[in-house]
């Protein structure tokens, strides 16, 4: 207390205090031997005397606005319900480190929560403790019957703010204090010992890493881009030239950046203007950047190619494939690498279809068939039912609305369902792409799904199947080219979310290690 009242720092002097009274205390609660020969107290009688005293201590001490959040925060956390909508929120963000945060947050939650309740629970028998000490105000209307030791809320709690960290350390800063909290609220409404909480929380630290030992996290993936090449560093942004994409909605991105590098140009453009005002800025810019989807990156890519300018792509659009291997998920990500002038070489694809078709490149996919459509099939019902079931949904719906495109290929005639060609190598397999962890690798992921025999039952079956390797159903090789003719007029073809006629003859290959982009050196 000073002449202005009580301070932040009086309620943890005062508990201070009340601790170090309690440890003076300590030796009278240890096991009275004085009738029989002298033996000094056992480790774990004078572990559980200090668990005893600091849990009295907690009970006995005030804390502001305790009584109203704490006991509330922890029945909020029962069952997971708490950390289940904190992972709906991050999920809602547009940050993929924030939702891949959620995702892992949850499966560590899952694997602590499965530990604690069929080994933890019941390889030590503590009981819960006394409530004689704890005010009534404080106490949960439901007392658990479970073992005391370890806490599951403890456990729940460190596992998911570890998974969240170990994806992000951003995010994890901010889930961290509410972790704590309900942590904390066990002891506070007398639930549970110090002790408890303390080894609830290590096996959650300890489930999110064991999660991370079997679905290991983005910065301990390969890096996807190789090799190094020497490119401006361009600091305050001097130099280059964004073009953004407005219809691509990410003005909060877009702003960052600019406060981020203030010296950089920034053009604003639409759809029907994108490769005139791409080429203007090019014939200026020392780098050419680019913020909007996967469609406006591959039109960015052939200007750079074109001029031969170094590339900087911000993420902008819905799926942001080439960004997101890169490395580039957020603008920070940017401007470390564009005033560092840290870049790679990355192959680009590129696809001919003669004078009655399109022609052009490719940064991520190319495809015939009915590729474009379980893209979309797959993204309506991803995030409802999850990726698998999300392949095997779209792949019913194309079934019954489509039939198989029948083409010539390595000199045979095929029926296809679809004709997917990656640029370099696609780490997880399935009916639509996942990413990749090396950009220069040379190669064409080329996958097919045949429609012979029973044409439904082999889209349906690859799908289910998940990855495609070689079978009856579906195929998967790499290649350095790719040609295909007899091409029925009227033939569709997708390039980086793009559509556009296909001529009679197909040709694919690559370009490799052909364009230069800016990309984070450590992620």
């Amino acid at each position: 207390m000073n002449g202005f009242g009580p301070t932040f720092g009086d309620p943890a002097r005062r508990f201070g205090r009340a601790v170090y009274e309690r440890l003076r205390e300590l030796p009278s609660r240890l096991p009275d031997r004085s009738d029989g020969p002298t033996v000094p107290p056992s480790l774990r009688e004078r572990l559980a005397a200090a668990d005893t005293w600091l849990f009295e201590s907690v009970a006995d001490h005030h804390w502001p606005y305790g009584d109203r959040v704490l006991p509330s925060l922890s029945r909020c956390a029962n069952h997971g319900v708490l950390w289940g909508a904190v992972a709906a929120g991050l999920a809602l963000t547009r940050s993929p480190r924030a939702r891949r945060g959620a995702v892992r947050g949850m499966a560590s939650l899952a694997v602590a929560s499965a530990t604690i309740n069929t080994l933890g629970k019941r390889s030590v028998r503590r009981p819960r403790p006394l409530l004689d000490a704890v005010p009534l105000v404080r106490q949960l209307k439901r007392q658990p019957i479970t073992s005391s030791f370890p806490s599951g809320h403890a456990a729940s709690a460190a596992a998911f703010a570890a998974g969240v960290a170990l994806e992000s350390r951003g995010w994890g800063a901010v889930v961290a204090p509410l972790a704590f909290s309900v942590a904390f609220s066990r002891v506070y409404t007398g639930v549970h010992y110090p002790g408890d909480v303390l080894a609830g929380a290590a096996l959650g630290v300890g489930a999110a890493f064991a999660v991370r030992g079997l679905v290991p996290t983005r910065d301990q993936m390969p890096s996807p881009g190789r090799p190094l090449v020497d490119t401006p560093a361009l600091p305050g942004g001097k130099g280059l030239v964004m073009v953004v994409n407005t219809g691509a909605g990410t003005p909060d991105r877009v702003r960052a950046l600019r406060d981020a590098l203030p010296l950089m140009e920034v053009v604003e453009t639409v759809g029907g203007d994108l490769v005139r005002d791409l080429d203007r800025a090019a014939s200026r810019a020392v780098a050419l950047g680019v913020c909007g989807g996967d469609g406006t990156v591959n039109a960015a890519a052939a200007t750079a190619l074109r001029h031969g300018l170094p590339l900087a792509v911000l993420p902008g659009g819905t799926l942001n494939h080439f960004a997101y291997d890169l490395g580039v998920e957020d603008p920070q990500d940017l401007v470390r690498a564009v005033e560092r002038g840290d870049a790679v070489a990355v192959d680009v694809g590129r696809f001919r279809s003669g004078p009655e078709g399109t022609s052009g490149i490719f940064l991520n996919t190319f495809s015939l068939g009915v590729y474009p459509e379980l893209v979309h099939e797959r993204e309506r019902w991803s995030g409802r039912i999850g990726g698998r079931l999300a392949d095997v949904v779209a792949a019913f719906h194309v079934r019954r609305r489509g039939r198989p495109l029948r083409a010539v290929v390595d000199g045979r005639r095929r029926a296809l369902w679809l004709l997917f060609a990656g640029n370099c190598t696609y780490s997880r397999m399935g009916l639509t792409a996942g990413r990749r962890v090396d950009l220069a690798d040379g190669l064409l992921d080329v996958r097919a799904v045949h429609g012979g025999r029973w044409p439904g039952v082999r889209l349906l079956g690859a799908a289910l199947a998940g990855p495609l390797s070689r079978s009856p159903l579906h195929a998967a090789v790499r290649r350095l080219r790719l040609r295909v003719e007899g091409i029925a007029p009227g033939t569709q073809l997708a390039y980086d979310g793009e559509i556009g006629p296909c001529g009679p003859v197909l040709r694919v290959d690559k370009l490799h290690e052909a364009l230069t982009v800016y990309r984070p050196l450590t992620l």
